[in-house]
C-alpha cells in the first residue's frame, strides 16, 4: 500500500491554493472564503456521519477522505497548520481524555 500522509495531502492542499480557480478546486473554496469552506466542512461531515451508520466500508472511507480535505481546507483559510494541530493533540495526550475534557473552558 503505498504511504500518504496528511502532511504529504496539506502540502498538496498549499500548492494547489496557489493555483487558478480555473483549474484548483481548493483555490475555488478558498475563493469563497472561510463560511464557504466551514460549510463544505459541515456537509462532509453529515455525510460522514451517514456513511458511518448506514454505508459500507469502501463508502465511509471514501467519505471520511473527503471529510479530512475539507478541514485541511478550513485550517488553511484560518491560517492553521496540521502541526498545530498536532501539538494540540500532543499536548492532550498528557492528561487521561476524560481530565483533559473536563479542564476545558466552558461556553
Amino acid at each position: 500500500m503505498p504511504t500518504f500522509t496528511l502532511h504529504d495531502l496539506e502540502q498538496r492542499l498549499q500548492a494547489r491554493a496557489k493555483e487558478s480557480a480555473d483549474v484548483s478546486y481548493t483555490r475555488k473554496l478558498l475563493d469563497r472564503g472561510v463560511s464557504h469552506c466551514a460549510k463544505k466542512l459541515g456537509e462532509e461531515a453529515v455525510e460522514t456521519v451517514l456513511a458511518a451508520v448506514g454505508e459500507d466500508r469502501a463508502r465511509l472511507t471514501a467519505e471520511a477522505a473527503d471529510l479530512i480535505y475539507h478541514l485541511l481546507v478550513v485550517l488553511h483559510a484560518r491560517g492553521i497548520t496540521l502541526a498545530e494541530v498536532e501539538a494540540e493533540l500532543a499536548e492532550r495526550t498528557k492528561k487521561s481524555g476524560l481530565e483533559e475534557k473536563a479542564a476545558r473552558p466552558r461556553g
